[in-house]
Protein backbone atom coordinates (compact mmCIF):
# COMPACT_ATOMS: atom_id res chain seq x y z
CA UNK A 1 0.00 0.00 0.00
CA UNK A 2 2.71 2.48 0.93
CA UNK A 3 2.36 5.76 2.78
CA UNK A 4 -0.42 8.16 1.80
CA UNK A 5 -1.34 11.72 2.58
CA UNK A 6 -4.63 13.22 1.41
CA UNK A 7 -6.46 16.46 0.81
CA UNK A 8 -10.15 16.06 1.60
CA UNK A 9 -12.04 18.83 -0.16
CA UNK A 10 -15.62 20.03 0.04
CA UNK A 11 -15.19 21.44 -3.46
CA UNK A 12 -16.30 19.21 -6.31
CA UNK A 13 -14.19 21.15 -8.81
CA UNK A 14 -10.45 20.66 -8.90
CA UNK A 15 -7.37 22.60 -9.95
CA UNK A 16 -6.10 22.29 -13.50
CA UNK A 17 -2.75 20.78 -14.36
CA UNK A 18 -1.45 24.24 -15.12
CA UNK A 19 -2.44 25.46 -11.65
CA UNK A 20 -0.60 22.56 -10.04
CA UNK A 21 2.47 22.94 -12.20
CA UNK A 22 2.76 26.66 -11.47
CA UNK A 23 4.38 26.36 -7.99
CA UNK A 24 6.90 23.84 -9.37
CA UNK A 25 8.29 25.86 -12.26
CA UNK A 26 10.48 28.31 -10.38
CA UNK A 27 11.45 26.42 -7.21
CA UNK A 28 11.50 22.86 -8.56
CA UNK A 29 12.21 23.18 -12.30
CA UNK A 30 13.56 19.61 -12.54
CA UNK A 31 10.32 18.09 -11.27
CA UNK A 32 7.56 17.17 -13.70
CA UNK A 33 3.84 16.64 -13.11
CA UNK A 34 2.30 14.50 -15.82
CA UNK A 35 -0.75 12.45 -16.74
CA UNK A 36 -1.21 9.50 -19.05
CA UNK A 37 -4.48 10.97 -20.25
CA UNK A 38 -4.13 12.48 -23.76
CA UNK A 39 -4.40 16.25 -23.51
CA UNK A 40 -4.13 19.11 -25.93
CA UNK A 41 -2.80 22.48 -24.87
CA UNK A 42 -6.32 23.77 -24.26
CA UNK A 43 -7.33 20.63 -22.37
CA UNK A 44 -4.45 21.10 -19.94
CA UNK A 45 -6.42 24.04 -18.54
CA UNK A 46 -9.46 21.85 -17.84
CA UNK A 47 -9.90 20.34 -14.37
CA UNK A 48 -10.91 16.86 -15.42
CA UNK A 49 -8.08 14.54 -14.42
CA UNK A 50 -8.05 11.39 -12.28
CA UNK A 51 -4.42 10.25 -12.07
CA UNK A 52 -1.16 12.18 -12.08
CA UNK A 53 2.49 11.29 -11.52
CA UNK A 54 5.03 13.63 -9.95
CA UNK A 55 8.59 12.68 -10.92
CA UNK A 56 12.15 13.95 -11.14
CA UNK A 57 13.39 14.76 -14.64
CA UNK A 58 15.38 11.48 -14.69
CA UNK A 59 12.11 9.55 -14.29
CA UNK A 60 12.37 8.72 -10.58
CA UNK A 61 8.80 8.90 -9.31
CA UNK A 62 8.03 11.09 -6.31
CA UNK A 63 4.31 10.43 -5.94
CA UNK A 64 1.28 8.93 -7.60
CA UNK A 65 -1.69 11.27 -7.25
CA UNK A 66 -5.33 10.16 -7.49
CA UNK A 67 -8.46 12.29 -7.56
CA UNK A 68 -11.53 10.38 -6.38
CA UNK A 69 -14.95 11.95 -6.37
CA UNK A 70 -17.22 11.21 -3.40
CA UNK A 71 -20.52 10.10 -4.88
CA UNK A 72 -23.07 7.46 -3.84
CA UNK A 73 -21.59 4.01 -4.36
CA UNK A 74 -18.13 5.32 -5.27
CA UNK A 75 -14.75 4.31 -3.86
CA UNK A 76 -14.48 7.84 -2.50
CA UNK A 77 -17.71 7.39 -0.53
CA UNK A 78 -16.42 4.10 0.86
CA UNK A 79 -13.21 5.77 1.97
CA UNK A 80 -15.09 8.55 3.76
CA UNK A 81 -17.22 5.94 5.54
CA UNK A 82 -14.05 4.12 6.61
CA UNK A 83 -12.58 7.33 7.99
CA UNK A 84 -15.74 8.02 10.00
CA UNK A 85 -15.67 4.50 11.45
CA UNK A 86 -11.96 4.79 12.28
CA UNK A 87 -12.33 8.02 14.26
CA UNK A 88 -15.39 7.00 16.27
CA UNK A 89 -13.27 6.56 19.41
CA UNK A 90 -10.62 9.08 18.40
CA UNK A 91 -9.04 11.63 20.70
CA UNK A 92 -9.70 14.38 21.47
CA UNK A 93 -13.38 13.43 21.41
CA UNK A 94 -14.26 17.00 20.41
CA UNK A 95 -12.11 16.70 17.28
CA UNK A 96 -13.60 13.31 16.43
CA UNK A 97 -17.07 14.85 16.69
CA UNK A 98 -16.06 17.81 14.50
CA UNK A 99 -14.62 15.50 11.86
CA UNK A 100 -17.69 13.27 11.94
CA UNK A 101 -19.74 16.32 10.99
CA UNK A 102 -17.21 17.57 8.41
CA UNK A 103 -16.39 14.40 6.48
CA UNK A 104 -19.86 13.68 5.02
CA UNK A 105 -19.58 16.99 3.13
CA UNK A 106 -16.30 16.07 1.41
CA UNK A 107 -16.77 15.92 -2.36
CA UNK A 108 -13.27 15.06 -3.62
CA UNK A 109 -10.34 13.09 -2.21
CA UNK A 110 -6.84 13.81 -3.48
CA UNK A 111 -4.60 10.91 -2.45
CA UNK A 112 -0.79 11.17 -2.65
CA UNK A 113 1.15 7.91 -2.53
CA UNK A 114 4.69 8.79 -1.45
CA UNK A 115 7.28 6.99 -3.57
CA UNK A 116 11.08 6.67 -3.55
CA UNK A 117 11.62 10.08 -5.17
CA UNK A 118 10.40 11.88 -2.05
CA UNK A 119 13.77 11.07 -0.48
CA UNK A 120 15.80 12.49 -3.34
CA UNK A 121 16.57 16.09 -4.36
CA UNK A 122 13.84 17.79 -2.31
CA UNK A 123 11.17 15.55 -3.77
CA UNK A 124 9.23 15.73 -0.53
CA UNK A 125 9.12 19.52 -0.79
CA UNK A 126 7.89 19.39 -4.38
CA UNK A 127 5.14 17.00 -3.35
CA UNK A 128 4.17 19.31 -0.50
CA UNK A 129 3.95 22.21 -2.98
CA UNK A 130 1.42 20.31 -5.10
CA UNK A 131 -0.60 19.24 -2.07
CA UNK A 132 -0.58 22.81 -0.72
CA UNK A 133 -1.80 24.14 -4.07
CA UNK A 134 -4.90 21.94 -3.78
CA UNK A 135 -5.49 22.55 -0.08
CA UNK A 136 -5.00 26.32 -0.35
CA UNK A 137 -8.03 26.62 -2.62
CA UNK A 138 -10.06 26.38 0.58
CA UNK A 139 -12.80 24.19 2.05
CA UNK A 140 -10.39 21.33 2.67
CA UNK A 141 -8.62 19.45 5.45
CA UNK A 142 -5.56 17.17 5.43
CA UNK A 143 -5.09 13.55 6.47
CA UNK A 144 -1.92 11.49 6.82
CA UNK A 145 -1.55 7.77 7.47
CA UNK A 146 -0.43 6.98 11.02
CA UNK A 147 -0.73 10.65 12.00
CA UNK A 148 -4.31 11.86 11.81
CA UNK A 149 -6.35 14.80 10.52
CA UNK A 150 -6.08 18.57 10.47
CA UNK A 151 -8.75 21.24 10.67
CA UNK A 152 -9.37 23.55 7.71
CA UNK A 153 -6.53 25.80 8.90
CA UNK A 154 -4.02 22.97 8.56
CA UNK A 155 -3.46 22.39 12.29
CA UNK A 156 -3.39 18.82 13.58
CA UNK A 157 -6.52 17.94 15.58
CA UNK A 158 -6.74 14.14 15.98
CA UNK A 159 -4.17 11.82 17.57
CA UNK A 160 -3.32 8.80 15.41
CA UNK A 161 0.46 8.89 15.86
CA UNK A 162 2.62 5.91 16.82
CA UNK A 163 3.60 5.74 20.48
CA UNK A 164 7.26 6.52 19.75
CA UNK A 165 6.59 9.75 17.85
CA UNK A 166 8.51 12.88 18.90
CA UNK A 167 9.25 16.40 17.70
CA UNK A 168 7.48 19.78 17.63
CA UNK A 169 4.09 19.90 15.90
CA UNK A 170 1.38 22.51 15.40
CA UNK A 171 -1.89 21.31 16.93
CA UNK A 172 -5.30 22.73 17.77
CA UNK A 173 -8.12 21.91 20.16
CA UNK A 174 -11.66 23.18 20.28
CA UNK A 175 -12.46 25.64 23.04
CA UNK A 176 -15.96 27.19 23.16
CA UNK A 177 -16.48 26.33 19.50
CA UNK A 178 -13.23 27.91 18.28
CA UNK A 179 -9.87 26.34 17.48
CA UNK A 180 -6.95 27.20 19.76
CA UNK A 181 -3.64 26.68 17.92
CA UNK A 182 -0.40 25.77 19.69
CA UNK A 183 2.90 23.98 19.16
CA UNK A 184 3.57 20.98 21.36
CA UNK A 185 6.27 18.36 21.71
CA UNK A 186 4.73 15.11 20.49
CA UNK A 187 7.03 13.00 22.66
CA UNK A 188 6.16 14.79 25.90
CA UNK A 189 3.83 12.46 27.84
CA UNK A 190 2.09 15.23 29.78
CA UNK A 191 1.50 17.38 26.72
CA UNK A 192 0.27 14.32 24.82
CA UNK A 193 -2.16 13.43 27.62
CA UNK A 194 -3.56 16.97 27.75
CA UNK A 195 -4.07 17.16 24.00
CA UNK A 196 -5.82 13.80 23.84
CA UNK A 197 -8.14 15.02 26.59
CA UNK A 198 -8.97 18.11 24.52
CA UNK A 199 -6.94 20.59 26.58
CA UNK A 200 -4.16 23.00 25.65
CA UNK A 201 -1.06 21.59 27.38
CA UNK A 202 0.73 23.72 29.96
CA UNK A 203 3.81 25.56 28.78
CA UNK A 204 3.24 25.29 25.03
CA UNK A 205 3.62 28.06 22.47
CA UNK A 206 0.22 29.46 21.55
CA UNK A 207 -0.08 30.40 17.89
Amino acid sequence: MGYYTRVLSRRADCPTLEELRAPLRVVYPDVKLTTDQPQSQSESKAPEWADLVLRHDDGLEIAAIERNMVEPGSLGAEEIAEFIDAIADGEPASAASWLTSYLPHVRAIYAFQHLAGTRERRGDEALQAVSDAIWARGEAILQADAEGFTNDSGDHILWQFADDVSGPWWMAVLRDGAWVRFQMELGDARQREAFRAGRVPDGVTIG
